[in-house]
């Protein structure tokens, strides 16, 4: 919305110079050069401003008209966050507004009438240090940061749990290998099923993953015929599972709630229809869960062997 509000505001200044009569001749001309610089300068402010009181607009899950991520609900998550809002945020800020002072300093003090006689030099050996120096310092602050991110989101300590996923066209199948190895399907909800169950369009699940928190809980991912994405914003999760690889993540979850999220790698005529809904509860209330579902789903149906005719 705060968006909408900066554009809205954007417009309603050019509307209003452009109607408000020409300006004619050269030096009308240059007036309305130097006029729209300033607006484009103002109406970017506006946006930026806009963006500074949306605010937080996220729970868990994504909210209409909402800006930047959503609270985070695991360590990584948090470091992701910092990462981004405390370091690159201000980062990006003041280069683009360097870029942009830049730009109109060039415009006004070079335009034509203030500079008929153009300079002619090619080389400046300060500025092309600078230019050059400057980017490799800026990389270096956040290449550090980055990397234990990085490294962080990657090492998996000792899990105290597992959680398999599979990817399907179009659903989830999960697995808990230390409770029982039971496992079950998770399908989008659709239709009256969506209403009676007061779930989210296109989020909501007709089983639950249901998680303890303050657990170390090592993530399991594959495909079971093509390429999937099994991310979870809150948690600082998207990892792709591909057929026939097992690849591994983990999260701990600081927070009992629902989180949603996605299938993040196109994969077919259904891959809008493949939600993640995550329920995190705590420990007590997860052993109970994991009886009644052991009760429910049982375990995975073992192949019968197979017999071999005795050779003759």
């Amino acid at each position: 919305m705060a968006g909408s509000v900066a554009t809205s505001v954007a417009r309603s200044l050019f509307g209003a110079f452009d109607t408000s009569g020409a300006l004619g001749g050269t030096a009308g001309r240059k007036d309305f050069r130097i006029v729209r610089v300033g607006m484009m300068i103002g109406s970017m402010a506006l946006a930026a401003a806009a963006f500074a009181a949306g605010g937080e607009a996220f729970a868990a899950q994504p909210e209409n008209w909402g800006l930047g991520l959503q609270p985070a609900a695991s360590p990584v998550m948090e470091d992701i966050r910092w990462f981004h809002d405390v370091l690159m945020m201000p980062i990006i800020t003041a280069i683009t507004l360097f870029v942009l002072a830049l730009m109109v300093y060039v415009m006004v003090k070079f335009r034509r009438s203030a500079n008929p006689t153009p300079s002619d030099f090619t080389h400046n050996t300060t500025v092309e240090v600078a230019w050059t120096v400057v980017p490799v310092l800026i990389l270096v602050v956040i290449a550090i940061p980055s990397f234990k991110l990085l490294y962080k989101a990657d090492k998996i300590s000792e899990a105290e749990m597992t959680l398999k996923v599979t990817g399907n066209q179009w659903y989830w199948t999960y697995n808990y290998p230390d409770h029982g190895d039971f496992e079950f399907d998770a399908n989008l909800l659709e239709g009256e099923d969506l209403k009676e169950a007061g779930g989210l369009r296109l989020l909501s699940t007709d089983n639950k993953v249901v998680l303890p928190v303050d657990t170390d809980i090592r993530i399991l991912v594959t495909a079971s015929d093509v390429l999937h994405n099994w991310a979870v914003p809150a948690f600082g999760i998207k990892i792709d599972t591909v057929p026939g690889r097992l690849t591994e993540t983990w999260v701990r979850i600081n927070a009992e709630g629902t989180y949603y999220g996605q299938c993040s790698e196109l994969c077919g005529l259904r891959h809008a229809y493949m939600p993640i809904e995550v329920e995190a509860v705590g420990k007590e209330k997860f052993e109970a869960w994991v009886q009644q579902a052991q009760a429910e789903y049982g375990a995975p149906d073992e192949a019968a062997p197979t017999e071999l005719a005795a050779a003759e």
